[in-house]
């Protein structure tokens, strides 16, 4: 991935923040938004904007672009940093492939076990009742 032609695709918008400042927050737009089109990007090819647009669905827009914030520090250009930050961390997540799950059988030892435990439960469960006259 190469991050500076994703840097140059980001929109960056500077908007007024909650958060720490007091009277500074009034005054300063430090809250940083980036838009980012997944369908516009040359960064990636078909193969892996197919597999972000499945990964990253619940965050996409209707029109298909990422829209992320931040706004922790009292500093605009710190904030920009994170948020691109973030934007390549949750990039990179969605490209990972999952390693395959290869399906085992549990061992003749851990069964024992399981079925001794239950035994012991049952009998210290039995033992709690009144006898029977």
């Amino acid at each position: 991935m190469n991050k500076d032609v994703l840097f140059s695709e980001c929109d960056f918008k500077a908007v007024r923040s909650s958060g720490p400042g007091g009277q500074h927050v009034n005054k300063t737009s430090t809250k940083v938004m980036l838009h980012w089109s997944l369908k516009d990007t040359t960064v990636f090819d078909e193969v892996q904007k197919d597999r972000l647009s499945a990964r990253l669905s619940s965050k996409l827009t209707t029109e298909g672009s990422l829209v992320l914030s931040y706004d922790q520090s009292r500093s605009q250009h710190k904030n920009k940093e994170e948020v691109f930050k973030n934007l390549v961390r949750l990039l990179e997540a969605g490209l990972k492939i999952p390693k395959h799950r290869k399906k085992t059988k549990p061992s003749l030892a851990s069964k024992k076990r399981r079925l001794d435990t239950k035994k012991y439960t049952a009998d210290k469960k039995a033992n709690r009742r009144p006898p029977s006259l």
